[in-house]
């Protein structure tokens, strides 16, 4: 139940007195509202509920875009790897940058010009593939902020571009009647920058604040380094521990995007952890404050379970769960920015997991990789225009959409967890899934079936939204679809032309 003002900041001045202007700020400006207010703490930011506007939306668009899109080698870990021999990203540096002190990390921000940047343009291809929010990496683990951000002088509006790349693409995103979304990396750069070359610019003291620079501790070895793919081992949790002033940094760089742009939806990347509960529960009571139809993600344990919504990276669920829950997955199977040899999924791959993740009560948030000078390769382009083309014929069966008593049917098995979706074989039209909306009841097959479409799990008893089924008809085709009970389900007769070859929907009602 919502507190009183006063009894709010007497809760507040028992604690810690740091954290008392930023958190008490929110509950006075949420206090001239009618929204709750929330506490920074977790029984309080628990009383939290997913909006409807998101549970509506399913489908959103970011972009890793910074620094390591100039050197478009390996993926956006190439700030950590470039400085640790042994690693191909290291030798890439060295042959064709130079020596790690000559030529560092932060040296690429003059070669990172964004001079095609065109926001508006970019807000309308995400809109067209039919993304419902859209917005960028604020800033990743390199410490480089892609924001004119008054706290941290490493960022896009003072260097690089020399524009505030948030700034403009939330201008952009309310412009076209989106909802905005921004993701943070950032408690990564404790530790992130290592190097046993005691010479490299990372432990140059001028440097200290957009490094923040460990030394460099002999496990894992180099060898583990070539090895391993990033995050394979447990580099991330040097000693000490993250500083208060780091812990501040952190939490008040959130806060700052959320002041000046008001983002409709923050997530965060693993290791939040890193980070002490204090300022996780102060920053997430401040955007909470600014707004009942706010919508916070989170990895792993990084908060209380409540508090915000879980996202699965790259992952899928094997059965429907009963909460809201988002994936966030790439374009390219090999990076999350743009790299110089991408290998990038089809758009009927992409569609394929959206469809699975609605029927089981997500959302799915494709992530791409725009190039240093601001276009976005004919390749992503091309496969965005393809979903967005599949969901203008078909999004009633996606957007809007609940889940319905049972997923759906089909032979392709998924395992649960983070990282499965790589590794799960492609859906076949032996696939099946379901959603409702309303009164209607969607059959989403996933592929280009034959002359039948056989539901076994639809039987003539099966309960439907609408009461028993009077008419069967395929999204996109004018042609009439028939349909029979069979002592197997039910088998819905298909016309000779299908509007996919990727994936049919047949609504029943």
């Amino acid at each position: 139940m919502p507190i009183s003002r006063r009894s709010a900041l007497k809760m507040l001045a028992a604690g810690s007195a740091a954290s008392l202007p930023p958190v008490a700020m929110a509950i006075d400006a949420a206090a001239q509202s009618s929204h709750k207010t929330y506490l920074p703490q977790w029984d309080s930011l628990q009383q939290h509920t997913t909006p409807e506007w998101y549970r509506n939306a399913k489908f959103g668009i970011y972009f890793h875009w910074g620094l390591y899109s100039v050197p478009a080698f390996g993926n956006e870990w190439y700030p950590h790897w470039m400085y640790l021999p042994g690693r191909p990203e290291y030798e890439h540096h060295l042959a064709t940058y130079g020596s790690l002190d000559k030529f560092g990390y932060k040296d690429f921000a003059a070669a990172f010009t964004a001079e095609h940047f065109d926001p508006d343009a970019w807000v309308t291809l995400f809109k067209d593939a039919g993304a419902r929010y859209v917005g960028p990496v604020a800033e990743h683990a390199d410490g480089f902020s892609m924001w004119d951000s008054r706290i941290n002088r490493w960022n896009a509006a003072k260097m690089g571009p020399k524009r505030d790349i948030v700034g403009l693409m939330e201008r952009a995103v309310r412009k076209q009647g989106l909802k905005f979304y921004t993701s943070f990396h950032h408690q990564w750069l404790w530790g992130w920058y290592t190097s046993p070359q005691a010479d490299a610019d990372i432990y140059k003291p001028e440097l200290a604040d957009l490094y923040w620079a460990q030394k460099f501790t002999p496990s894992p070895t180099p060898k583990d380094y070539a090895e391993n793919a990033p995050g394979a081992f447990n580099f991330a949790h040097p000693e000490p521990p993250p500083t208060q002033r780091f812990c501040e940094i952190w939490r008040d760089k959130v806060n700052e995007v959320v002041d000046r742009y008001h983002p409709d939806i923050i997530y965060f990347d693993n290791r939040v952890q890193t980070i002490p509960e204090m300022y996780r529960q102060q920053m997430m009571a401040h955007f909470y404050n600014c707004g009942d139809d706010r919508v916070l993600t989170y990895k792993d344990k990084d908060f209380a379970v409540g508090s915000g919504l879980i996202d699965i990276e790259a992952g899928q669920l094997t059965d429907k769960a009963a909460y809201a829950w988002q994936t966030d997955d790439v374009l390219d199977w090999d990076s999350w920015c743009y790299i110089s040899k991408p290998n990038y999924k089809s758009a009927g791959r992409i569609l394929h997991q959206l469809i699975d993740v609605v029927s089981k009560n997500g959302n799915l948030l494709l992530d791409v990789g725009p190039r240093a000078d601001g276009t976005i390769p004919d390749e992503t382009q091309l496969r965005l225009r393809q979903i967005g083309a599949w969901l203008r014929t078909n999004g009633e069966a996606i957007y809007d959409s609940r889940p319905a008593e049972h997923f759906g049917e089909g032979p392709t098995q998924i395992k649960a967890g983070s990282y499965v979706a790589d590794h799960i074989h492609d859906f076949t039209a032996q696939d099946i899934r379901f959603t409702t909306r309303g009164k209607a009841f969607y059959v989403l097959v996933m592929g280009a079936p034959g002359s039948e479409v056989k539901v076994a799990s639809l039987k003539r008893d099966t309960p439907l939204p609408g009461g028993p089924l009077r008419k069967a008809e395929l999204l996109g085709s004018k042609e009439p679809l028939k349909w029979e009970w069979t002592p197997d389900g039910l088998t819905l007769h298909m016309p000779e032309t299908r509007p996919s070859d990727d994936a049919v929907v047949i609504k029943l009602t």
